[in-house]
């Protein structure tokens, strides 16, 4: 099956230009232990992951370079990436609360490949510790000023927060309809068991009443466990429930998916988890819709 890659990363660690990558103490991540993965990974590990598949082309997502300099990551990916064989577009950092963010977009949009921007906005650790309006968030008017001006650049925006914020995010959609927002890493639900993703599933039904939304299934993983077709089936389903295959993207996060699993399994088991479906549809998933939202050229 042709793929499209919607979601992964490179990184060189020789310059510590990744705080999170390189810095001790470590950070706290949702996968737990991440010293696995704190090493270079460059396009020709990128290449040895996917040699079983046709990659026809790709979406790196920025990867928390130091944000000090965030287009010293646009540049250095201009290089990186020379060596892949398909095409890659860039999802790049831009801290949109910063009085700087018109002199970062202006220099993202200098580089052909640039397509949109990603931030993480501030979010609570829990869903019953929310509180809307706080500084950095998708509530914040200094926030929200930044992300109005995505729309001149042609740009589009990965979210990654926790489901407990998509309500916010719903209204940032309807707020700035000509911006098309792309959730990241399915919403991060929590567990497996019905109950517990019910009011995950409750978020995207929200979110997804905006036109202007779609979502990428990828991340995944448990803490300590391995990624599985039996454990994420319910959860991929569901997500295609409700953004349905024209707005939904299969996407591998790798090299960070590789702490739970590795690319043959992961991608083999999206394709028996969809076996049922259209030869269409499945194209969306795996292809079509990641070229069709991140204008991917052939």
């Amino acid at each position: 099956m042709n793929l499209v890659d919607a979601h992964h990363h490179l990184w060189d660690l020789e310059g510590a230009n990744h705080p999170w990558l390189c810095d001790q103490p470590r950070i706290p991540f949702r996968y737990g232990d991440y010293a696995a993965i704190c090493r270079n990974y460059l396009a020709e590990h990128y290449l040895a992951d996917t040699a079983d598949h046709t990659v026809l082309g790709g979406v790196h997502v920025e990867a928390e370079w130091n944000p000090a300099d965030p287009v010293a990551e646009t540049r250095w990916l201009e290089e990186a990436l020379t060596t892949l064989p398909h095409p890659v577009v860039l999802v790049v950092q831009a801290r949109l609360e910063r009085e700087d963010v018109d002199d970062v977009l202006l220099s993202h949009s200098r580089f052909e490949r640039v397509r949109g921007v990603r931030q993480k906005p501030r979010a609570a650790l829990s869903s019953d510790t929310v509180k809307r309006g706080q500084a950095g968030s998708m509530d914040d008017k200094i926030w929200r000023d930044g992300y109005s001006k995505l729309a001149q650049y042609g740009f589009s925006f990965d979210l990654q927060v926790p489901y407990w914020h998509l309500d916010q995010a719903a209204d940032l959609g309807c707020d700035f309809p000509e911006t098309t927002l792309i959730l990241n890493h399915t919403g991060l639900p929590l567990g497996r068991h019905r109950h517990d993703l019910a009011p995950w599933r409750k978020a995207l039904e929200k979110l997804a009443q905006q036109d202007n939304t779609a979502i990428k299934i990828s991340g995944l993983g448990q803490v300590g466990l391995p990624w599985t077709v039996e454990a994420n089936r319910g959860v991929i389903r569901d997500a295609l429930a409700i953004f349905e295959h024209t707005r939904t993207m299969f996407a591998s996060n790798f090299p960070v998916d590789r702490l739970c699993v590795d690319f043959n399994t992961l991608y083999t088991g999206f394709q028996e988890t969809v076996s049922d479906l259209t030869p269409t549809q499945q194209d969306n998933l795996f292809f079509a819709n990641a070229r069709k939202f991140y204008r991917i050229p052939a």
